[in-house]
């Protein structure tokens, strides 16, 4: 017989970032993140976690409006409701809330972790894979001159390999940038560019053509979301075009394909709204040629554990590096045990559901 859910609890946590890895983009300055930890306990007594992490200058949601939301009407929909199908679950939770995806995705990760401990499976499983075992992962570098240098030393030191600079901030110091993150890391290691929206369509094309010499891997989200036609015409004479702000849910995706913007799209567990959610749209994503590779609002550890099953189920993901970063960005970790990786890949391990443990402090702060 199905358990059914029995309590939905929540607990707050911020962190800083380490303070050499912070993102500085066209966004502004990404270094400190604060979330919401969710707790679903069933009826048999199994629990499952998820994490809401949402900035609010980026997505509109946070901890604080994520946990009113959850408490005032997540929660009340959902308990005592049969835990599968989740699919279900998720559409309960867009009947009695609109938008909000990071908030959703937070519930639904637990809701997943939950069933997939239930079965006794690793979440990749309950997903419909795993397809792999390893994924290869990447690190943002920013900031100029000696923030940039110790930026590298210390994504070189956890054991980083591939990169992405963060540009848009203006086409001649996006350039000088970049050239000195690409003299870092040396000729061959692989190095993107992310400008977050940042640039319009004509310093898109001045910047990519100038930064052509110093052989970036791609070109994420050059202007501005909703400039599907700029992405289009910036397609073809330089790198491959990534879509990542202008991808939310399937909607954008859909846009997007029609549109001819982009070569690959970069989903998020917290923009689909949820692990379930992800797949579905890297699925419609790679029907219609499109590469994909899962993208990072700057998890945490559960949150990181959560990608990392989304992108084992995936029967296609992209060849460049993921942004599964996890612990990495954080002066601290949230998890007992860190996910196992080494910087270059992180590795899928064979316990059930999201197969990672919260440390006992945060663990005491569910209510």
């Amino acid at each position: 017989m199905t358990p059914t859910i029995a309590a939905v609890q929540t607990a707050a946590v911020s962190l800083a970032a380490h303070p050499d890895l912070l993102v500085r983009g066209a966004r502004g300055a990404h270094d400190r993140s604060d979330f919401l930890l969710v707790k679903i306990v069933t009826s048999d007594g199994v629990e499952g976690f998820g994490e809401v992490s949402a900035t609010p200058v980026w997505s509109g949601e946070d901890g604080a409006s994520a946990r009113h939301f959850i408490e005032t009407i997540l929660a009340p929909a959902l308990v005592g409701r049969p835990l599968a199908p989740v699919g279900g679950l998720e559409d309960v939770m867009d009947t009695v809330l609109a938008r909000n995806p990071f908030t959703k995705a937070g519930v639904s990760i637990a809701l997943w972790d939950a069933w997939a401990r239930t079965l006794g499976v690793p979440l990749a499983v309950a997903l419909g894979g795993p397809y792999r075992t390893e994924v290869p992962i990447k690190l943002s570098l920013s900031g100029d001159g000696e923030q940039l240098e110790r930026a590298h030393a210390a994504a070189v030191a956890a054991g980083f390999r591939a990169f992405k600079v963060k540009v848009g901030l203006g086409v001649d110091g996006d350039v000088e940038r970049f050239a000195r993150a690409r003299s870092l890391v040396g000729d061959k290691a692989f190095l993107g560019m992310d400008a977050n929206g940042g640039w319009s369509r004509a310093e898109a094309a001045r910047a990519i053509r100038a930064l052509a010499p110093y052989g970036p891997a791609f070109a994420e989200q050059p202007v501005r979301p909703g400039d599907l036609a700029g992405m289009r015409e910036l397609r073809g004479f330089g790198p491959p075009v990534v879509a990542d702000e202008s991808v939310f849910g399937t909607d954008d995706l859909v846009r997007v394909v029609e549109a001819g913007a982009a070569d690959v799209v970069s989903l998020y567990v917290g923009k689909s709204g949820g692990p379930g959610r992800a797949v579905a749209m890297a699925g419609l994503a790679t029907a219609f040629g499109l590469d994909v590779l899962i993208g990072s609002n700057g998890e945490l550890g559960i949150g990181a554990a959560a990608q990392l099953h989304v992108a084992a189920a995936l029967p296609r993901l992209s060849a460049f590096p993921s942004d599964i970063i996890g612990a990495h960005y954080y002066a601290e970790d949230v998890l007992a045990e860190p996910l196992a990786g080494d910087g270059a890949v992180v590795r899928l391990g064979a316990q059930p559901g999201l197969g990672v443990t919260l440390r006992d402090d945060l663990l005491r702060e569910f209510r």
